[in-house]
């Protein structure tokens, strides 16, 4: 059975934001952010974090070219050191044209060496910019990739000045031979990288699963235990969601900010349950919609988890949809 608090209307359920602003004690936090995210929104999270990660540049298409950042992640940069934050420049395999990431541009980058130079040589370029290091964030990969990944962060890690730093996202999973199957050499991942950044989200989602929660505390424990078999726990940040999921009895439901789903909520009447045992908010609204979302008590709940394992830290996705960090 769920635990889940008495229904209560939202305003008593969620905890106003505490006054001052402050990141958790022995830990380090990054907050990814889009590159179309505003000044403020680094401004506000600012004490929360102690490195933006921002999303950045992608690979192309034939895996053998990354584009430029443009001048809003330039902008971004300056925003994250004018507050005392190290800015990362992240890499990925997300298509525009797809709408989602490219495997097959991951796989053509990973399995060639030229391709794995090229590409590195130039973020090497980029980070020597200004950056202080870079995020690896490719997504649906497959065992395939596993060694040319590996190769990859190491190739990039030569191309920077040492004081840089390469971290990488990597999908969570429940065992070590999971993570392998979609493209994780994790001991050697965690040997090349600086730090691990497990995505302990999208447990469920409406495009690809019921309804449940974005990430619940037990499979996120799962994913953290099987990863912590491979890697030092000073080496891995625990991933944070900061966004809710839509299931809505016709069509296909989608994600929404924190904001958005309070307003969603309130404007519907519905009634919130905060369910301890998956550290979430769920509701249904009288359209038959079943909400799932993370908020500043699902994070705390995470924090715990982090500090339980004596963690590098945490990761959120992403500033802007979140509730702002403190």
């Amino acid at each position: 059975m769920r635990l889940v608090a008495a229904l209560l209307p939202l305003a008593l359920l969620v905890p106003a934001a505490p006054a001052a602003a402050q990141e958790p004690d022995g830990l380090e936090v990054t907050g990814w952010i889009l590159q179309s995210g505003g000044d403020r929104i680094v401004e506000r999270n600012a004490g929360g974090i102690s490195t933006l990660s921002v999303a950045g540049v992608s690979i192309g298409p034939g895996g053998d070219r990354v584009a430029a950042p443009i001048d809003d992640a330039r902008r971004l940069l300056r925003a994250a050191h004018r507050n005392g934050l190290r800015a990362e420049l992240l890499v990925s395999n997300y298509s525009n044209r797809l709408e989602d990431f490219d495997p097959r541009a991951a796989h053509r980058l990973l399995d060639d060496d030229r391709h794995i130079a090229t590409v590195a040589e130039r973020l090497g370029r980029f980070v020597r910019q200004g950056w202080d290091g870079v995020n690896i964030d490719l997504e649906r990969l497959r065992g395939r990739d596993a060694d040319g990944l590996v190769a990859f962060v190491h190739a990039i890690q030569d191309a920077m000045p040492a004081a840089r730093t390469v971290t990488i996202d990597v999908s969570a999973t429940g065992s070590l031979d999971g993570y392998r199957d979609r493209g994780y050499r994790m001991r050697a991942l965690g040997e090349a990288a600086d730090t691990i950044k497990l995505m302990t989200y999208d447990e469920h989602g409406p495009t690809w699963s019921a309804p449940g929660p974005v990430g619940s505390l037990d499979w996120q424990r799962r994913s953290l235990e099987a990863a912590l078999d491979a890697v030092p726990p000073a080496k891995l940040d625990l991933g944070v969601a900061g966004y809710g999921y839509s299931w809505p009895e016709n069509g296909t439901g989608r994600s929404y900010t924190i904001t958005t789903i309070r307003r969603m909520v309130e404007r519907d009447d519905a009634r919130p349950r905060w369910v301890a045992e998956d550290g979430e908010w769920t509701t249904t609204l009288s359209n038959g919609t079943e909400l799932w979302w993370s908020d500043r008590r699902s994070y705390a709940a995470r924090v715990d988890l982090a500090r339980e394992h004596g963690l590098h830290g945490l990761a959120v996705w992403r500033l802007g949809s979140a509730d702002t960090l403190r």
